[in-house]
């Protein structure tokens, strides 16, 4: 188990980093590293990575170089073993969805062989750069499935962030992809530059989690949890391959039922019927406590944001893309400092107008107790006109 001591070789390679993040001459510094550099291992990869963190480089910069650092460790992690777990279901299903977009990819250049017009190109890429879109589940459940229970097994990997990263830059590029691809103005050579950019993120993605994303946790999570992973996915989808046959089980709400009844001066509910009330309301929410640390969520039918039981216990600090969290840490320090009570914000996503807001939680003493964040998708809502009064429902 990772006990946070930097052993000498992963001080060598901390060194090997900053020197490429000083742009220094890369042959160089190879030789100078190379015998650190020929046996490093997944799980040095990642303390790696986790002390240039700590030590303040941003996730941003890190990805300047990090492709450099890939390559150099590539014969050594490809050359590494490992065993897989045995409950390899989860793990399965996303290296099968790899494979998948290997073959997506393999669709694309195939028609950029053919001797189509710059039109004809466009008009057939179009539908495939769209259809990668979909991989985004693949990265969703990376996000809110696998990192929190690799994340709770050690300090190390924190540095799952800078691949979180990754996924925000692969999804801006296929986005851009399709702006390209439906301008009829863009060059041939904007084309090909984003598709090289699109193929460069997501296969390279591929290589991180096959060389040390999946080895590292296949050493760090015991059988029981990856039993909970493969459950959890099942919420999800399963981009280019065939969605098991499995029907998703609860993750034990109805246990508390056998609690009794929760009172107040406003009412009786069980514990039933606050789980059917919160479900059913309209919104869904989170609550994160005044440690910070994700504590419950909705399970709405129709959800806007993904959230799964790995959730929780998490700390909010890694429940968001690198590039928002101080955005976050700035709302939360200004509600348990009593500046602020609420904060909202409204997105585009995906054809659907979203409004997200934050809540400050206080008790009677006005003690700061953490916060309630609340989605609500207001696309029908925006377009509201008139009136439309109780008696006349179900009458149009």
């Amino acid at each position: 188990m990772y006990d946070g001591k930097r052993t000498q070789k992963v001080e060598k390679l901390i060194e090997y980093c900053k020197g490429l993040q000083s742009n220094l001459d890369g042959k160089k510094l190879y030789e100078e590293y190379k015998e650190y550099i020929g046996t490093v291992t997944p799980q040095e990869a990642f303390e790696v990575f986790h002390s240039l963190l700590e030590e303040g480089v941003e996730a941003g910069e890190i990805l300047e170089f990090l492709g450099k650092v890939i390559n150099v460790f590539y014969k050594s992690l490809l050359n590494y073993r490992w065993e897989k777990p045995k409950d390899d279901r989860f793990l399965m299903d996303l290296m099968e969805e790899n494979e998948g977009l290997v073959k997506k990819t393999d669709e694309i250049k195939e028609i950029l062989l053919k001797g189509y017009s710059l039109k004809e190109k466009k008009a057939k890429l179009l539908p495939k750069i769209e259809e990668l879109q979909q991989f985004d589940d693949h990265y969703t459940k990376k996000e809110n499935i696998l990192f929190p229970y690799m994340e709770n097994s050690s300090p190390k990997f924190q540095g799952l962030s800078i691949m979180w990263e990754l996924h925000d830059v692969v999804r801006a590029r296929i986005r851009n992809g399709i702006e390209i691809m439906r301008d009829k103005d863009s060059t041939e050579e904007e084309m090909n530059k984003i598709l090289g950019r699109i193929f460069f993120g997501m296969l390279g993605l591929k290589n991180k989690e096959e060389l040390i994303l999946f080895p590292a946790a296949s050493e760090v999570l015991d059988d029981e949890v990856w039993s909970q992973m493969y459950k959890q996915s099942l919420e999800y989808g399963f981009p280019f391959i065939e969605r098991p046959d499995i029907k998703i089980e609860s993750h034990g709400e109805m246990e508390i039922l056998e609690r009794g009844r929760f009172r107040t001066e406003t009412g009786e509910l069980s514990f039933e019927e606050i789980l059917l009330i919160f479900n059913t309301l309209p919104v869904e929410f989170t609550f994160v406590d005044e440690d910070n640390r994700v504590r419950y969520f909705t399970k709405p039918k129709d959800r806007i944001f993904p959230r799964s039981p790995a959730v929780v216990g998490r700390d909010v600090h890694n429940c968001h893309p690198p590039a928002s969290v101080h955005i976050v840490e700035e709302i939360v320090e200004s509600f348990r400092s009593g500046k602020e009570d609420s904060a909202q914000f409204w997105i585009d996503m995906k054809g659907r107008k979203i409004f997200i807001q934050y809540f400050a939680l206080r008790d009677n003493e006005g003690k700061y107790r953490g916060v309630l964040e609340v989605s609500q998708d207001i696309t029908e809502i925006k377009q509201l006109e008139g009136e439309r009064r109780l008696l006349k429902w179900g009458k149009d």
